[in-house]
């Protein structure tokens, strides 16, 4: 059977588990898949231990094993001069983007050797980030193809040299039509037949959904999930939940998540008074966010940038009405009013409005929030949207008649 290596940045991750999800579907398909990761996590959770005991990871780096990708490098300088002079008189890269590229080419020969051995006939890479160019790198030396998936901020925010990734992929995935499009209308350059649309999805069918209560004497109850990162914007949130207790409005709103802003945003919450209001729950787990979920009345998302967040998804199949931005590959999932709310992106007053809208809403929330099930689960079920891609992965692995047999 073929091997396929699978790279993340980071793996596994509790907040990547449909990676874990793939690579258990292209194994009861016959498929060897080498997980590999360019960092290790720091803590490993006892349902991911078995499967970062044998993953590959590029760091701690090797002295050795640095020196022969250096050496490498220089002895297949030909297969790499596409790339290099990407770098070196390329298009309007920052200095430091180029020198970054450069130490990620020789991580890239690093990674080819690591591979070594493995057999492996295709690499596939999960995120446009620097990972990415790691990917491509090796596949040119192994003379095997890659292939991608894009989310959201890899190609929104952080589209690193993805002209010429997406050049040299045989194929890219992508999680929504707005995404493709994107794609397509920023590089032209790129085979549209390349450029694939796979949705993700949730689990929806094994939950029982508890829909909006009609009356509730109790605070409104607001929940986003989500890591504590500049990008997911919880800060507009902190700033939003100061004029609805400016407004004299009763509501409690807890955040679920972890990550680099848990300081400033703490502060942000005592500046402003919100101590009794708004709390930072930290990590939780599947199971402890299923709780959270059912007591919530509104789910709300105050992102920058997204691809189709799984957290309006999880909302969504609870049976729990929702609020994000309209941006980005969000309107797939909510249509505004008919199965959930958007509001205008940066709208402080806008999202507060809304928020109060929802509130005096509550006893008529009901068939919205069927309906907001009920799109989950035809469109974003994990399951069938999960087999699909595997089907697709499948077909082009097969496609592939030999083995990679580099030796360096």
């Amino acid at each position: 059977m073929p091997t396929i290596a699978y790279l993340t940045n980071l793996f596994p991750s509790p907040l990547e588990s449909y990676v874990v999800d793939e690579i258990h579907e292209l194994r009861k398909r016959g498929i060897n898949v080498l997980p590999c990761s360019v960092r290790r996590g720091t803590e490993v959770s006892s349902e991911f231990k078995s499967i970062a005991a044998e993953t590959q990871y590029l760091q701690p780096l090797q002295p050795m094993l640095l020196i022969r990708a250096a050496w490498l490098c220089v002895r297949k300088f030909t297969l790499l001069r596409e790339f290099l002079l990407r770098i070196l008189v390329g298009r309007s890269e920052p200095l430091k983007r180029r020198l970054l590229a450069l130490l990620h080419t020789g991580l890239g020969a690093y990674y080819a050797l690591l591979l070594e051995g493995h057999h492996v006939v295709h690499i596939h890479v999960h995120h446009g980030y620097f990972g990415s160019w790691v990917a491509m790198v090796a596949a040119r030396l192994l003379d095997i193809p890659f292939s991608m998936t894009l989310h959201g901020s890899d190609l929104l925010l952080h589209a690193a040299y993805l002209d010429l990734k997406l050049k040299q992929c045989s194929f890219c995935v992508t999680i929504s039509e707005f995404n493709r499009n994107h794609i397509l209308e920023h590089y032209p350059e790129a085979e549209a037949e390349k450029i694939i649309v796979q949705r993700m999805g949730v689990n929806g069918r094994s939950i029982n959904p508890a829909m909006p209560s009609a009356s509730k004497e109790s605070p409104f109850a607001i929940l986003t999930v989500g890591r504590l990162h500049p990008v997911k914007n919880h800060a507009f949130l902190v700033r939003a939940c100061c004029l609805l207790k400016d407004r004299g409005f009763r509501f409690v709103c807890l955040i679920a998540g972890e990550g680099p802003e848990r300081q400033f945003l703490k502060q942000l919450i005592d500046d402003l008074d919100l101590g009794h209001e708004v709390t930072l729950l930290g990590h939780r787990s599947h199971c402890q966010l299923g709780v959270h979920y059912r007591n919530a009345d509104l789910v709300v998302l105050t992102s920058r940038s997204e691809g189709i967040p799984l957290a309006l998804m999880e909302a969504m199949a609870r049976g729990r009405p929702v609020l994000a931005p309209s941006i980005t590959g969000i309107p797939e999932l909510i249509m505004d009013g008919k199965t959930g709310f958007l509001y205008q992106p940066g709208s402080l007053d806008d999202f507060v409005t809304k928020i109060e809208l929802i509130s005096g809403l509550r006893s008529a929330l009901a068939p919205l929030c069927r309906a907001a099930r009920q799109h989950v689960l035809d469109h974003f079920d994990q399951e069938k949207n999960l087999r699909a891609y595997c089907d697709f992965l499948v077909s082009r692995l097969i496609t592939s008649s030999t083995h990679a047999t580099t030796h360096f």
